[in-house]
């Protein structure tokens, strides 16, 4: 199939060949933070809600983590772009392409997997400005679902105990765990992220367990820059590492 002008064609971390729609939303750093946020479960189902291009799958299948994914996604566009985006990389028997919207996913899926995990809308519907392009407005607001469909997605597929990754606003951290406690998980461990050491912060990475006791764990900040509005932007150790391998360091696991 030939390639659309609005589309272009990138070589990101892992060796991964990224087919991306340059009018929705391409790979950023939260989308990779999330991929390095996962615990390995070699022989681990895991399911990715709200899968876009399928990267962080990609990366996750790339490296191992999981034995098989499934990438849901509402989007037909994005949808059919993942599965070229599998097939390209050569992923296609580990990474199953699921077209649908979180709250239809088909009941028989329902306590299979090890993990979910989400990069979700996360701006109000009506909030912000709006896109030109309706795919990338659908993927940036909670208009097909918001995160308390898909807190009742995930906590629907896991195992009891299953691990639900998510990366979020900071600002809106009180809607995720309240979603997340409704669904019965858990909220585990959290790394706030924040761009340098003088700012405020920018993402929250959080791991929630289905059926967990109380407790949160706050690892210690991720600051990604030692100052973020230098050119070119320089790493910090810990987010040099973090791309080096994919993973975070042992100081970003639990005690």
């Amino acid at each position: 199939m030939s390639e659309m002008s609005s589309e272009r064609r990138d070589y990101v971390n892992e060796n991964i060949t990224l087919v991306q729609n340059k009018n929705g939303l391409t790979f950023g750093t939260d989308a990779y933070l999330l991929y390095a946020y996962l615990r390995k479960i070699p022989k681990g189902m895991a399911a990715d809600l709200g899968a876009g291009t399928g990267i962080i799958s990609l990366l996750a299948a790339a490296k191992g983590k999981f034995s098989q994914i499934y990438a849901f996604e509402i989007q037909e566009s994005f949808a059919s772009l993942i599965e070229r985006n599998v097939n390209d990389n050569g992923f296609s028997d580990k990474i199953k392409t699921v077209c649908t919207p979180v709250q239809e996913i088909e009941s028989d899926l329902f306590g299979r997997f090890d993990c979910v995990f989400s990069n979700p809308p996360y701006m109000k519907k009506g909030s912000g400005f709006l896109n030109a392009n309706s795919e990338k407005y659908i993927a940036r607001h909670e208009v097909c679902g918001d995160i308390k469909d898909f807190c009742e997605a995930a906590s629907k597929l896991l195992k009891y105990s299953g691990s639900f990754y998510v990366v979020w606003r900071p600002d809106r951290l009180t809607d995720l765990f309240d979603a997340m406690r409704s669904s019965k998980i858990e909220p585990k461990r959290i790394t706030v992220v924040y761009p340098d050491a003088g700012s405020r912060p920018s993402l929250v990475l959080v791991e929630g367990k289905r059926g967990a006791a109380s407790g949160l764990f706050f690892t210690k900040p991720l600051i990604m820059h030692p100052d973020a509005s230098a050119k070119p932007l320089v790493y910090t150790d810990d987010l040099t590492y973090i791309y080096e391998n994919g993973e975070f360091g042992e100081e970003y696991e639990r005690a």
